[in-house]
């Protein structure tokens, strides 16, 4: 049976938690490097990207997650952790000291932080994701701008241009899933399940 990780440096991972527990997974907060090489998979949840990638910098984790998620580790990233999975960013957080946000990478994306406004601006909207129709929150979402031909995109919301693909909120490549929406906050399981799924080689 997988044990499952989620980053609890920032964010909402206690929701998370719950999520995976309730589908009847074990399921650990993952703060130290000890933490990360127990798990089998790891969640990252939404919060502030640049608050998780700074504290996992100060907690020397950064590193270790890069070289977990490169040798094939199943990682989802939520909101801020779709970030966090992205390859490049197209409008990085940069500190006062001028230092420029760093995400772990692993899916061959451009993302573009808060693509849907602030947190004012806040929505649901109901899509498909694998076949599932659920109502998926936006809270600062990010949006996948930029996808490379290994990634699979699996959900898109309306944009301006009704011609268009729509945009992008959930992709996939191997075994890294990553969504733009919050479904431990809507309380839809079919992500979570989805994740589980890949992680024992069944999706």
């Amino acid at each position: 049976m997988p044990l499952f990780g989620v980053l609890a440096l920032q964010g909402d991972f206690r929701e998370h938690l719950a999520s995976l527990t309730e589908l009847g997974e074990v399921a650990v907060p993952v703060r130290t490097v000890e933490d990360l090489g127990r798990i089998d998979a790891l969640v990252i949840p939404g919060g502030e990207s640049s608050v998780i990638d700074r504290l996992s910098r100060i907690y020397g984790l950064a590193e270790p997650i890069r070289r977990r998620i490169a040798d094939g580790m199943p990682a989802y990233g939520s909101c801020a952790g779709m970030i966090m999975l992205a390859d490049r960013l197209e409008n990085p957080a940069v500190a006062s000291n001028g230092a420029v946000q760093e995400t772990f990478g692993g899916i061959d994306m451009t993302v573009r932080r808060n693509a849907f406004g602030r947190q004012v601006d806040s929505f649901e909207n109901r899509l498909d994701f694998n076949g599932v129709n659920l109502e998926a929150v936006f809270i600062r979402a990010p949006e996948a701008v930029q996808v490379g031909p290994d990634v699979e995109v699996i959900s898109t919301v309306p944009g301006a241009d009704p011609s268009s693909q729509g945009r992008i909120v959930a992709v996939r490549q191997g075994n890294l899933l990553a969504t733009s929406f919050h479904p431990e906050v809507s309380g839809s399981a079919a992500i979570h399940e989805f994740f589980i799924k890949i992680t024992r080689g069944d999706a």
